[in-house]
């Protein structure tokens, strides 16, 4: 008999779209055919039979998102060979088994235990086997089965950004692409519409308007300009099930910009302008600033200024701030009050960047007057020149006018001017100036070879207003006259040989002149006329301002002339000529048969005499021997040490002896004991001078005892009077200085320190009536008088 093993797979649904179970044209088994081959036995009749397919399966759909509290049932599995006794045990495996899909191993009923989201996972695959529960043996093939997960409308559309951004120029025509936005719906789109999205503008018209089907979002207004508003904020929705009620939506903002074109021209604020500027503003100085107003921005607010027409367009000019878009007037050439005191000008702005689809709009320019008001200032001098060049011959007399330098006050008042020479240009004063009319003259004799060029500055100030002053240049070239005679080129030392033959050329001349004539120089030479007939030589001139010396005889003798002096005459062609005469030394020497020189007659002119080279030595030898000599002698001698002239510190006199240091003047005490001379006993009257031998021995007389209270002057007249009348006073001469500073004495202070205060100066005449011993001092001090006086 034939049988059939089948395994069904049964589908058990309590709700009517729980799970749906996908029909079959025609009823296959879940595993490939096999081919069973059953073996008869002899008696027994066995048939060959063919075996289908073990058991039935199909794909299971299944809902997400349930939202039941009980596990949701997905169908059941069953075998042809399940008896119902319980010995089959039903084993599920594959995506989820076990976790998110269990399995009644009696009944094969199969659950799922969570919800389940189609957007995490659409699709899970599984495997079923039975078993026996004895023996663990797989009673049937195991087979694979799909569950796949029912979409609902459960995911609203995302836009892919969250806030568009995009920007479009002004003045747009309708219609014009702005951007596009796009929006995703992560439900099925192979089921139903739940992930056909439709867009809608919530915001932005009338100005925009988006299609339905791609986002795109376009102008729908006509110029669009952005000087009245630049910025938009438009909001597009996005609505699944194709826009119908109940549709999931989502929302998205769009940020336009309307970007600038070059639609408005500029416009000057107000139609004219007025500046002030002093005449003395400096050249590309700033006047002023003028401005265009422009609505646009950056490039398309460009401006471009210039100056149309108007009496000032060559004196002023314009130039465009880049940052600012101002119009500055500079000054271009120099203003004058006193020439023009107004300026009117017509400015023109202009953009730099025309859009040509507006110029139906206009002309994209705009135009201003400009009045310029030029204002008086006190101004310094103004030479006729801005520097002078002056020529004046070098021979020139002192405080002759070389030239004339003028320069007069722009002022209406036209103040007067005074003319001065800056002397940091002319240290030397050379040159001076009259002060009136500017007048230049030298004030000292001018050498072209000594300083070509003086260049000088002369000042012109405002005699009213010193502080107004200007100076310019003035160059004075020094014109060559013929006050120089030509000369050597070098010192000239030659020498003929004692062999020289007649007309033999021993030496050629040159000549240099300081002066500088405009055809060149052009000298000419000659021997002096005492010379030009006794000569031993002759001279040729050459016409090239060279000259050559030849001899005029043969032989010569060194030892009846050694050395001839030849006076050369050189000439100018110069007016007024000038000329020189110059000296040749030739010196006769001896020499081989070639001419070269051996030896001339130096010997003959050191040691005339004819000493010999070693006698000269020894000479100068004992010259120095004798100076070493003389040296040391006198160098021993001021070494000697001198006897003193008093021996005895006892003993006092009124004599001075010099040490040649200077004493603490009147404040010092301690340099002299003063007690002595103010005890006059205290001297020792037995003790006669030891520099002297007395030829009788007088015996001093005693004076009296000075009181204790005695003036110094008065001691001192005592022992003067005792000098005088004593006859045992020193024959030669002796002096004895008795000086007195003390409170009102005649003779005053004797300090060297005061006596250049004194208001009037001393006469010395009386100098010379003392004798021819006084004449030296005399003729001193009567020289100095007279330079005071000079």
């Amino acid at each position: 008999m034939r049988t059939y093993h089948c395994f069904w797979l049964l589908l058990w649904a309590s709700q009517p779209l729980q799970s749906f179970l996908t029909p079959l044209s025609k009823r296959t088994s879940g595993f490939p055919e096999k081919e069973k081959v059953l073996v008869l036995s002899g008696n027994s009749r066995q048939d060959l039979h063919r075996s289908k397919r073990s058991w039935m399966w199909n794909q299971f759909f299944l809902l997400e998102e349930y939202t039941g509290t009980d596990y949701q049932y997905v169908g059941k599995l069953h075998s042809d060979q399940d008896k119902g006794d319980g010995s089959l045990k039903y084993i599920l495996s594959g995506d989820g088994a076990g976790d998110l899909f269990i399995i009644n191993e009696n009944t094969g009923d199969i659950q799922a235990t969570k919800r389940l989201d189609r957007e995490e996972k659409p699709v899970y695959i599984l495997r079923a086997q039975a078993i026996n529960r004895r023996t663990g043996r797989p009673v049937e093939p195991e087979s694979e089965f799909i569950i796949k997960i029912h979409d609902i409308n459960d995911n609203e559309p995302m836009f892919t950004k969250d806030v568009y951004n995009a920007s479009i120029p002004e003045m747009s025509d309708v219609g014009t692409f702005v951007v596009q936005v796009t929006a995703t719906d992560a439900d099925d789109p192979t089921y139903g519409n739940s992930a056909k999205v439709v867009y809608s503008i919530l915001q932005g018209q009338p100005y925009f308007s988006v299609e339905s089907e791609t986002g795109i979002i376009k102008t729908a207004l006509l110029n669009m300009d952005r000087e009245n508003r630049e910025q938009y904020q438009v909001v597009i929705q996005a609505k699944d099930m194709g826009g119908q009620m109940g549709g999931l939506s989502g929302t998205t903002t769009v940020n336009i910009t309307l970007t600038d074109v070059n639609d408005n021209p500029p416009r000057f604020p107000q139609s004219t302008y007025q500046f002030r500027a002093p005449e003395s503003t400096p050249l590309d100085s700033p006047v002023g600033k003028i401005k265009a107003n422009d609505a646009d921005v950056d490039e398309n607010a460009e401006i471009e200024y210039s100056i149309t027409e108007g009496d000032g367009y060559d004196v002023f000019g314009i130039t465009t701030d880049k940052d600012t878009q101002e119009g500055i007037i500079t000054v271009k050439k120099a203003l004058d009050f006193e020439n023009k005191n107004l300026y009117i000008l017509k400015v023109e702005a202009t953009n730099t960047h025309v859009d040509p689809r507006f110029l139906y709009l206009g002309p994209f320019k705009d135009s201003a007057t400009v009045r310029i008001q030029v204002e008086d200032v006190d101004e310094p001098p103004v030479f006729s020149r801005p520097a002078y060049i002056m020529e004046v011959k070098e021979d020139i007399p002192i405080n002759s006018v070389i030239g004339t330098v003028t320069a007069q006050d722009p002022d209406a008042a036209r103040n007067p001017v005074k003319y001065s020479v800056d002397r940091h240009t002319d240290m030397d004063r050379v040159f001076n100036i009259n002060s009136g009319n500017g007048s230049i003259f030298t004030s000292k004799p001018l050498d072209r070879e000594t300083l070509l060029w003086h260049n000088i500055t002369v000042i012109a100030a405002e005699i009213n207003n010193p502080k107004q002053s200007s100076r310019v240049p003035v160059f004075i070239k020094v014109l060559d006259v013929n006050d120089n005679a030509p000369e050597f080129a070098m010192f000239y030392e030659t020498f003929v040989c004692e062999n020289a033959k007649a007309e033999q050329l021993i030496q050629t001349l040159s000549a240099v002149d300081k002066d500088d004539p405009h055809n060149g120089h052009q000298f000419s030479f000659s021997l002096a006329p005492e010379a030009a007939s006794s000569s031993n030589f002759t001279l040729q001139d050459n016409r090239d301002n060279t000259a050559g010396i030849f001899t005029r005889k043969t032989r010569y003798n060194r030892h009846e002339t050694s050395t001839y002096f030849l006076p050369v005459v050189i000439s100018d062609n110069d007016y007024p000529i000038q000329s020189s005469t110059e000296t040749v030394t030739i010196r006769v020497c001896a020499c081989d048969h070639r001419g070269k020189m051996l030896s001339c007659n130096a010997e003959a002119l050191i040691h005339p005499t004819g000493l010999s080279t070693g006698a000269l030595i020894a000479i100068l030898l004992c010259i120095i021997i004798l100076l070493v000599t003389v040296v040391l002698f006198a160098a021993l001698r001021r070494q000697r040490k001198k006897e003193p002239l008093i021996i005895s510190k006892e003993d006092i006199r009124d004599n001075i002896v010099s040490y040649n240091d200077e004493g603490g003047g009147e404040e010092d005490t301690q340099a002299f004991d003063i007690g002595t001379l103010r005890n006059p006993e205290a001297i020792d009257d037995n003790k006669l001078r030891r520099d002297i031998v007395p030829e009788t021995l007088f015996i001093p007389r005693r004076t009296a005892t000075a009181r204790d209270n005695t003036d110094v002057r008065d001691f001192i007249n005592q022992r003067l009077k005792e000098n005088d009348t004593d006859p045992t006073a020193p024959p030669y001469d002796s002096l004895a200085t008795y000086a007195y500073e003390g409170n009102g004495s005649v003779a005053e202070s004797l300090s060297s320190l005061e006596s250049v205060t004194t208001d009037g100066d001393q006469d010395y005449d009386y100098l010379s009536d003392w004798g021819p011993r006084f004449k030296k001092l005399a003729d001193m001090y009567g020289s100095m008088d007279s330079d005071k006086d000079s």
